[in-house]
Order: structure tokens, then sequence, then C-alpha cells
């Protein structure tokens, strides 16, 4: 399906939403947190209905449009006509989560190196630098249970994220959730952060020096003060005019 016919058939507030997950998609692409087809980031549709956007499977991220995106309901049926087919395992996990929690407009699940790392240490995230105290003011983590398909999964991961903006699925990788697709980057962007750091710190082979959990605390309202309470909002448009300048194709 063309993108004229996709955008004549969506509404402006759809149209939006796609495009920013599709530039999504481009960014992590951008930084090398894909991993070939195998994750997922998805969005509510703006609306009454329970209906979300997730990748075509089968396509690179650097290859994802707003048009590409297909539109699901909560039972994984298309809702939009669309060639491409989705991956199970992402929709269970996605679905699970926008069933849940109302706030949960865009969820980025990725198997990147560092976080799949970090999350098969028994110590998960430890609180050794600034980007770590932001991800343990608000971290959940779920256990491994195999490759997600089943739906009887969904209750446990539910419970395991709560009302948390971080999980990390143990011995799979890592998960954000948030209100925007901007803030649902940003959390992702200091998730990998942090594991990042930590495998690095850890293979220098010293001690290493731990935040005092005083500062943990108060994280949170460190960030917005960081973000002028703007949270992703502030980095996006910027980032969006990056990706402008070297592949505007992903708004198609």
């Amino acid at each position: 399906m063309s993108d004229e016919s996709v955008r004549s058939r969506v509404g402006e507030a759809e149209w939006r939403q796609r495009v920013d997950l599709a530039a999504c998609y481009r960014l992590v692409a951008r930084q090398g947190w894909d991993d070939l087809i195998f994750t997922h980031l998805s969005a509510r549709v703006p609306g009454p209905e329970h209906h979300f956007l997730i990748n075509p499977y089968g396509m690179l991220f650097c290859e994802i449009t707003a048009s590409s995106l297909v539109k699901v309901d909560l039972e994984g049926r298309k809702v939009l006509d669309s060639p491409y087919d989705i991956n199970p395992a992402g929709f269970v996990i996605h679905s699970a989560v926008h069933a849940a929690r109302a706030d949960a407009q865009c969820v980025l699940h990725l198997h990147t190196i560092d976080g799949v790392a970090v999350s098969a240490q028994q110590g998960g995230v430890l609180p050794i630098s600034q980007q770590s105290i932001f991800v343990l003011a608000s971290l959940g983590y779920h256990a491994y249970e195999g490759v997600a398909l089943g739906d009887d999964e969904k209750p446990r991961l539910v419970r395991d994220l709560g009302d948390k903006s971080f999980l990390m699925l143990r011995n799979h990788g890592l998960l954000t959730v948030a209100e925007d697709v901007a803030n649902a980057f940003l959390l992702m962007y200091v998730f990998q952060s942090a594991c990042a750091i930590q495998v690095r710190a850890q293979a220098g082979g010293g001690p290493l020096v731990t935040v005092d959990p005083r500062i943990i605390a108060g994280a949170q309202e460190q960030s917005k003060q960081v973000t002028r309470s703007a949270g992703g909002a502030l980095a996006w448009p910027a980032l969006l005019r990056q990706l402008d300048r070297e592949d505007p194709s992903y708004r198609s």
C-alpha cells in the first residue's frame, strides 16, 4: 500500500504518530541497537479504539516508513489492510503492556548487546553512573520464560513492570514505556547508556564506586530539572532534523 493510500485513510493525529514511530525505528538503527528484524517498537493510535502500530515483520529498521507500519488491535488482528505480518513475540509483549497501562502510549523493546549482558548479571543495573540513577529510580525485572509466544506470560510481565518506566527482561533485553515516542526513546537511550557504561566499567577489573542511594531517590526530580520538564521532547525535534538531513524517507 502506498504512503498516499495510507495517509488518506488515517487521521492527522495517527499520521503524526506514524511519522514519530518510523523516526524512532530509524534512530534505533542509527544507534546500532537493532537486532536485524527481531525487536519491536510500538505506539498507541490516538483515539478511543485500542489500536497500536508496530513494525512490519521482515523489514529492517532502517527501511521502515510511516505508511509501512502495521495497525493492529489487542488481539493482533490488522485493522488496516497491510501486505505485512507482525512478529508474534512482539505482539505478546507489546499488547500486554498497552492493555495494562493507559499511559503506555509507546513501548520500546530491544536486544542490545550491552542490555542483554547486564540482564544476565545477577546484580542487574548497578548504581555506578549518572545514567544508572535515572534507571534505578523506576526499574523492574522480569524473569526469562523463553521466547514470548504465550498469553500466559502476560500477567507476570505486567506485574513485574508495575507502574515503572524501565523493565529489564532477564537474559533477553530492555524495555521502556512512556506517554509518547520521544520520551520512550530518551528513556531507552539512558537505559542502554547505563548498561554500556556498566559493562565497560566492569571490564576494567577494579573495584567500582557506587552512587549514594539518597541521590537515586531524587533522580526523577533531577531529570525534570535537566530537561526543563520537557523530557524527551527537548531533544526530539533536533533528532528529527538530523534524520531529515540524512534521509527523510521515514516520513513517507
